[in-house]
């Protein structure tokens, strides 16, 4: 079975290639639950791209020469977390002008702070 081999099939097929890549867990991502019943959820912004191209070259015989390429490129960038707490939702925003690492990391302490205040909170309700 010969498989059809032309601009618009190799378009679809690098479409669909993306669109496996690329889901609403990628953008939204996976709760992550810390024992002082804090959800912290993160939040990305996905960027991507994709082109292709080809041609159908002449041939002095009669069969049908394709030339072809495809490519795609994502970049996935943390931008928020959610927290979530008590039926209290807030964001915490990665700013653009630090890297995602670098802000990650001054989130940190203030991330440490919300938890620790959170379970000694919940510990003090218990006595």
């Amino acid at each position: 079975m010969k498989e059809q081999t032309s601009a618009s099939s190799l378009l679809g097929t690098t479409i669909e290639k993306v669109k496996n890549l690329v889901d609403v867990s990628t953008i939204i991502g996976e709760p992550a639950y810390t024992e002082g019943g804090l959800t912290i959820i993160p939040v990305s912004k996905v960027t991507y791209g994709f082109a292709s191209g080809g041609t159908d070259f002449p041939s002095k015989s009669n069969k049908e020469v394709f030339g072809g390429a495809g490519g795609a490129g994502i970049t996935i960038t943390p931008v928020a977390f959610l927290l979530i707490q008590d039926g209290t939702v807030t964001i915490k925003h990665i700013t653009a002008y630090d890297s995602a690492a670098e802000r990650m990391v001054s989130l940190v302490p203030d991330m440490f702070d919300k938890v620790t205040g959170f379970m000694n909170k919940n510990k003090n309700r218990n006595k």
